[in-house]
């Protein structure tokens, strides 16, 4: 179940490559994301997205693809949108 919405969904080329070519599609890692699994982040994040569930603040996951390189999910504080990028993406 879903903790916040997502707002309109968009993701960089860069990281929509990395994850094609690793055979995965946004909406596992988008999911994840919406329940509350952050994936690979250090506890001050994770303590940071627990809290922004709550106070309306921006929420961060960091994940590993079957090829192991790293993608990040980014949705914003006011949840209008919701973004799929690789970390040099940033």
């Amino acid at each position: 179940m879903a903790l916040f919405e997502l707002g309109q969904v968009v993701a960089t080329p860069a990281a929509l490559e990395l994850l094609e070519a690793a055979q995965q599609t946004p909406a596992e890692f988008l999911q994840r994301h919406s329940n509350g699994d952050w994936g690979q982040v250090d506890e001050h994040d994770a303590k940071a997205n627990a809290e922004a569930i709550l106070d309306e603040g921006r929420i961060l996951s960091s994940y590993q693809t079957s090829k192991g390189e790293t993608i990040w999910i980014i949705t914003e504080a006011d949840r209008s949108s919701t973004c799929v990028l690789l970390p040099s993406d940033y």
